[in-house]
């Protein structure tokens, strides 16, 4: 294994939802916290003192008293403060590397290459840095590809008395005692199923995967599992523009905060759904062909009439305008929708995306017009200045009836000014 010549940081929030609420509450910080999923359902993340007492996806109504019991409070999700939380941390970020790639909402990868080593000194800074400026406790791991600094990462976080919170593994010495540490369940990519795989082959640590054939693994299994296999070994095989590949289909849906009868109510959530999945379709520059519109009943009360039923739409011509997509999905809901029975969920699905130049236009049929691309063009820059739904399709409430149910949510101490952190 060669000495790296790319060097890669990934940078990561400790137990990202978590941190986000201890921020403003310095009472919590030791207190061990859950955040629940939409409709306060389910767990979907613990700081790391809740880990041992409350598994990832338990129902929150089953174990109410057990939270109890161990102290444990839990938080609904506030994805408004927690989105412009992260927004804060790669800025931080941006100004101590030369290039960031945010990878997610609480991980980014920083390409250190070009600069001097050590690298460790760097790490420590920008772990610094981003407690001072946001409160959030990260961990940096450094190496030559980007599967490396993810298992770096790991190791910081696994042993963070005893390594500062940063891992730099760019010498093949410490790369090779970190791969021979760890098992492979803990190489980015590898699931439970996989590692079953892996271990009947008899590869139980990152180490045996790094020195493992790479054509048989691709033989076997998969390409990635073969870059995944050279990048431990310190041959760098993924590319950013792999793991931000444009989606081939778009989804937004979301369980009301209660059952719904009439259709009025479903309109607006259906609207709502449309207009949130046609910004992710204009952020990553695509168009769509189709859009399918589902509701459901709730299918675990014996004592309510079921119904699950979705209708596929197609659209004219390819297009990303909110309004014309709109138009459409309304046209399907009333198609489905079906009087007597008490709706729990909707979804709004964006089907055969495809990028501007990759289709041929059809001669008989309209196409999306320059004023339309320019209309949603105003309609994105001023909700990214000013926030998400300061300028909405009429058919979008402000604060639905229906809306989620969030009843432990935390106030939004950074994005609302009737709701700033106030210091007595």
């Amino acid at each position: 294994m060669s000495e790296p010549s790319n060097v890669y940081a990934l940078v990561d929030c400790n137990s990202f939802y978590a941190s986000c609420e201890r921020v403003f509450r310095p009472d919590l910080a030791k207190v061990p916290i859950v955040v629940l999923s939409n409709n306060d359902g389910c767990v979907i993340a613990r700081s790391s003192d809740a880990k041992p007492f409350v598994k990832m996806g338990e129902p929150y109504f089953q174990i109410k008293e057990r939270l109890k019991q161990h102290g444990i409070l839990a938080f609904s999700s506030n994805y408004a403060l927690y989105g412009d939380m992260s927004q804060r941390v790669m800025a931080v970020i941006e100004g101590l590397v030369p290039a960031v790639e945010v990878y997610s909402i609480d991980e980014a990868f920083a390409d250190l290459t070009g600069m001097a080593p050590p690298f460790e000194p760097l790490g420590q800074q920008i772990r610094s840095r981003v407690q001072l400026y946001t409160g959030l406790p990260v961990g940096v791991g450094i190496a030559g590809t980007r599967t490396l600094a993810k298992l770096a990462n790991h190791a910081a976080k696994r042993w963070q008395r005893q390594t500062g919170g940063v891992v730099d593994i760019t010498d093949s010495v410490r790369r090779d005692k970190l791969l021979k540490a760890c098992e492979v369940s803990d190489v980015w990519g590898v699931g439970r199923r996989m590692t079953e795989h892996l271990i009947r082959m008899g590869i139980k640590t990152a180490w045996d995967l790094a020195q493992a054939d790479p054509w048989t693994l691709r033989k076997r299994f998969s390409v990635v599992v073969e870059k995944t296999a050279r990048e431990l070994r310190g041959t760098p095989c993924l590319e950013f523009e792999e793991m931000t590949v444009a989606k081939q289909e778009i989804c937004c849906s979301r369980m009301f905060g209660h059952r719904l009868k009439n259709i009025e109510p479903i309109r607006e959530a259906v609207a709502t759904y449309t207009a949130r999945a046609c910004e992710r379709l204009r952020a990553q520059g695509s168009l769509c062909k189709k859009v399918r519109v589902s509701i459901r009943t709730g299918m675990y009360n014996s004592d309510e009439p079921k119904l699950a039923t979705s209708r596929v739409c197609q659209l004219p011509y390819p297009t990303d305008d909110t309004r014309l997509i709109t138009k459409v999905a309304m046209a399907g809901l009333e198609e489905v929708f079906s009087p007597g029975y008490a709706f729990s969920k909707a979804e709004v699905l964006l089907l055969e995306l495809c990028q501007r130049g990759e289709f041929t236009d059809d001669m008989f049929t309209g196409a999306q017009t320059a004023t339309s691309e320019k209309v949603m063009q105003v309609f994105d820059s001023i909700n990214a200045k000013w926030g998400k739904g300061t300028v909405r399709p009429c058919g979008v409430p402000v604060a639905p009836e229906w809306g989620m149910r969030r009843e432990l949510m935390s106030p939004g101490y950074t994005t609302r000014l009737d709701q700033l952190w106030r210091v007595k």
